[in-house]
């Protein structure tokens, strides 16, 4: 080989991956779990549980995207919840608009209901764009939206919320008073930390949290997650 080729070979094993990971990014997009430490990452839409049932558009990795400003927001409010033992689990971040796409085609596939009962057993999937749960656009696609839950960081387990993630119903609402006493102590807890981190919640999804003065607040990202 070479040497010319042999210390450029040198010099690219030599950067660290998440360096190279980070140049594959648009200008001012991050790889969250660089900023925040110990986050916990499990992006469902990169598999196969999901509503869907399957991996969706755009997921190439099963890593957390988001604005640089949105990143480091959420390494602030990492670091004031690991003084109670406990930390964040994030089940997706930045979400291609082809993955949003990819929502709507199967909202429009009637028949496919394989998994209705773990994520929409109250609701006809004909009523999913009426009652708002799928919809042509998401604001996960400006790359400042968050959906996550809260874990100990002694043993990783979630915390009880009264609904898994995704599940489309009032029960999932913030404000639901059906769940028990913990889970909504827990609900209360989660968006506390949020919105005293800068984002703002979700009336129907406790799950969800959107950065107060997102850098791109009107423009939908279709990059794919490499």
């Amino acid at each position: 080989m070479h040497p010319f080729f042999s210390s450029a070979l040198a010099l690219l094993l030599l950067v660290p991956q998440s360096a190279r990971a980070q140049a594959s990014l648009p200008t001012g997009f991050v790889d969250a779990s660089v900023v925040v430490d110990g986050l916990v990452v499990d992006m469902r839409y990169f598999g196969s549980d999901n509503f869907v049932g399957e991996r969706i558009d755009g997921y190439e990795r099963p890593r957390c995207v988001l604005s640089a400003p949105a990143a480091n927001a959420l390494a602030a409010v990492q670091r004031g919840l690991a003084a109670r033992g406990l930390g964040l689990k994030v089940f997706d971040c930045y979400r291609p608009q082809r993955a949003v796409a990819n929502f709507v085609r199967w909202a429009q596939r009637i028949a496919d209901v394989k998994r209705k009962r773990e994520f929409y057993p109250d609701v006809d999937k004909r009523d999913l764009f009426k009652e708002g749960y799928i919809s042509q656009r998401s604001g996960h696609s400006r790359g400042s939206t968050v959906d996550l839950t809260l874990v100990r960081r002694s043993d990783g387990r979630e915390l009880d919320m009264g609904s898994p993630f995704d599940f489309f119903s009032p029960k999932s609402w913030p404000s639901d008073a059906s769940v028990s006493g913990e889970a909504h102590a827990n609900r209360a807890l989660l968006a506390g930390a949020m919105t005293h981190g800068g984002f703002r919640p979700y009336k129907k999804e406790w799950w969800h949290f959107t950065l107060a003065g997102e850098p791109f607040p009107d423009t939908y990202f279709d990059f794919p997650i490499r």
